[in-house]
């Protein structure tokens, strides 16, 4: 739902519903290498060579870190880890802008963590936790109106947090110091509170901005 976070337009030629279906079939493929134990080695071998050759097929061998090159920052959400529909290392969580009690704008998101982002056994590895919440936090700022950069993030983990559970995050500004945001968000397993986490982010100053991004979109 990166479409509705204000100033930060998808790339149409990058988020395409193909490639998000692509995308879950390779998330799938993911989990499936790190859950399946018994396999004969000659099936590991042909599916290793099978999608050695999909690779090639969609233009393996670039140079640059295999065709990375820069680009704007407008249609960063859709390769995001954490919330990219078109990236198959994202668990895919799906986030949405809601009303809070104060009818301040927050972020709500849900999802599930699948076998690729295990820790202790059956539980979230908690850089995944933390990874989470930067990236949600750093949303609601952007629906709030004062983007900015993680200066500080701090989780504190009160329960762990399993695999295979859709889990709910929810994510707030809680107040606004110059160009100093501070914000909270929470993750929730049903109704369990497994983790909570405190962002200080800091809004560039224009000079610093444009050396980092760019001229304003």
């Amino acid at each position: 739902m990166s479409e509705a976070a204000p100033g930060i337009p998808d790339s149409a030629a990058f988020a395409t519903p193909e490639r998000a279906e692509l995308a879950g079939a390779v998330r799938a493929l993911i989990d499936a290498v790190m859950s399946v134990e018994d396999v004969e080695a000659e099936t590991l071998h042909a599916v290793a060579q099978e999608v050695e050759q999909l690779t090639f097929r969609l233009g393996r061998g670039r140079d640059a870190g295999a065709g990375y090159r820069p680009r704007s920052h407008g249609d960063y959400l859709p390769r995001s880890p954490i919330v990219g529909e078109s990236s198959p290392l994202s668990p895919r969580l799906d986030w949405e802008v809601v009303a809070r009690d104060d009818g301040s704008p927050g972020v709500e998101a849900r999802g599930t963590f699948g076998a690729a982002y295990e820790g202790p056994p059956s539980f979230v590895h908690g850089g995944w936790v933390a990874c989470a919440f930067d990236e949600v936090l750093g949303i609601a700022n952007i629906v709030a109106g004062n983007p900015g950069m993680t200066a500080r993030l701090t989780v504190h983990y009160r329960k762990p947090t399993p695999l295979f559970r859709e889990l709910v995050l929810r994510a707030w500004v809680e107040r606004v110091e110059g160009r100093r945001i501070m914000s909270r968000a929470e993750m929730y397993d049903g109704d369990t509170l497994t983790a909570e986490a405190e962002g200080l982010f800091v809004q560039p100053r224009p000079e610093v901005a444009h050396q980092y991004f760019g001229p304003p979109a």
